[in-house]
């Protein structure tokens, strides 16, 4: 199979000009570390790559033609790179995932492929059967009960007053630890998706819905992912919610941000489809902003700043919610790094999750201890309003808790209990910590469905005598 590289004379929706990435905007010598971004042409290092110029590699259709999708592809960029068992790992791993492959050029180049094993974006995108784990008995597809709470296809109403719409169910990548494994992407050799693809008769019975309940005032536009809708599909989103008198804050959720920065540069009619929403939106006195997700530094580059600084510029809010993940971020400093270069970058480090008990991502989970440890590493270290929230999303529909607000947590078992009074009152959700983090003989309870029982009811039994 060819890589379909496309020239500089095919690029489309490329104004005449583009920031000079390769030279900062401020030459600030003794700025901290946190304030420097690279602005060098890494992607170069790909071999096919080594002569694509910076102008290809930043148009946004260039990225999405030569995405990443199966093993001949990623063996013809990077194989001359790895050992060949590297890639028999990835190819395992492939079957065994409930996602699809699905990585961009752009996150394909930051990877270090001199040492993938431990790069913290290979862990994100391309599984290696050697890493997975068995699952926790917890998991599942849809764990959090997003199916269950949804009155129309593709419509979660959960809490009372916000409500999360699913327009479409592709990303410009796929993340191994998707939330929503059930719905978005292809199918895999694990799971038949549920089908929840771009169509605007759907969209009009969310629409009916979000207008036949006042209570709504704030939607969630994710999917899939906001960057894959067209900019008239966009807009006709958005001024469809604008034009209900209930709903006054939208979010557009967007990875785009984290893995194709270059689209805001380059595909103006996307950028200026958000702008006109974002700036409707102003002039009716409701909030219209963007929720993107960056896990990691080495996700944010020069593009990134370019993009951030045009976003900016429009005036729109962006704010970013990360997951925690074992080997990725869940070091001492990381998240500490994460949130100062977001924060330089005008962009508001809003959650961090604890990773969602979703099937085939037990090696990438962490415990709650850790995440509340994290969270008081990462407090005080920048102003408040940039210091994000730590999360769990509950099992069942109980919606996000902050992490220390548990009813019941006990480390040596890995089990917390959570209640959701302005949710679903009077009823408990609970959540797991990984596996290997216990001891053999809690293990053993876990794995047996008897002694598992008896455990949950038991803790839930106790909580209760002392409400």
């Amino acid at each position: 199979m060819e890589l379909n590289v496309v020239s500089a004379e095919q690029t489309t929706g490329i104004e005449d000009h583009i920031p000079n990435r390769l030279e900062p905007a401020q030459n600030d010598y003794f700025a901290p570390y946190w304030r420097k971004f690279r602005r060098d042409e890494f992607w170069r290092s790909i071999p096919s790559w080594h002569d694509v110029s910076e102008r290809v590699f930043l148009d946004a259709m260039w990225q999405e033609q030569n995405a990443v999708i199966n093993r001949e592809r990623l063996e013809r960029l990077v194989g001359p790179l790895v050992d060949p068992s590297f890639l028999d790992d990835a190819t395992e791993g492939m079957k065994r995932a409930p996602m699809a492959m699905r990585i961009s050029p752009y996150i394909i180049s930051l990877i270090n492929w001199a040492g993938p094993i431990s790069d913290p974006l290979r862990r994100q995108f391309l599984p290696l059967g050697s890493e997975i784990e068995e699952d926790h008995p917890l998991l599942g597809l849809d764990t959090l009960g997003e199916q269950s709470d949804s009155p129309v296809a593709g419509l979660t109403h959960r809490y009372r007053t916000k409500a999360l719409f699913l327009p479409t169910s592709t990303c410009p990548v796929y993340c191994r630890f998707c939330t929503r494994s059930y719905a978005v992407g292809t199918d895999t050799e694990e799971v038949a998706k549920v089908r929840l693809g771009a169509g605007r008769e759907r969209w009009k019975n969310a629409f009916d819905y979000v207008a036949e309940h006042p209570e709504l005032e704030d939607i969630v536009v994710s999917g899939g992912d906001a960057f894959r809708l067209k900019p008239d599909q966009l807009k006709t989103i958005g001024d469809a919610l604008l034009d209900l008198p209930n709903v006054r804050r939208i979010r557009f959720a967007t990875k785009g941000l984290a893995v194709q920065p270059m689209k805001i540069i380059t595909d103006r009619g996307w950028l200026n489809a958000l702008t006109a929403v974002s700036e409707r939106g102003r002039y009716l006195r409701k909030e219209v902003c963007l929720h993107t997700h960056f896990n990691h530094p080495n996700e944010i580059t020069g593009i990134t700043e370019d993009a951030a600084g045009l976003l900016f510029e429009r005036g729109i809010t962006v704010r970013n919610q990360a997951v925690l993940l074992r080997g990725v971020n869940d070091g001492d400093d990381c998240l500490v790094d994460l949130g100062r270069r977001l924060s330089t970058l005008n962009i508001h480090p809003y959650y961090t999750y604890l990773c969602d008990l979703v099937t085939g991502t037990e090696d990438l989970r962490t415990t709650i201890a850790r995440g509340i440890s994290l969270e008081k590493i990462v407090r005080g270290t920048t102003a408040g309003f940039n210091t994000p929230t730590f999360v769990v999303d509950t099992l069942g529909g109980g919606g996000k808790r902050d992490v220390h607000s548990f009813e019941y947590y006990d480390p040596d078992f890995g089990l917390a209990v959570y209640a959701a009074p302005s949710v679903k009152p009077g009823k408990f959700f609970i959540s797991g910590d990984p596996l290997r983090d216990l001891r053999q003989d809690v293990r053993d309870v876990w794995q047996n469905p008897a002694t598992r029982t008896e455990l949950i009811d038991n803790v839930l039994k106790n909580i209760c005598h002392h409400c």
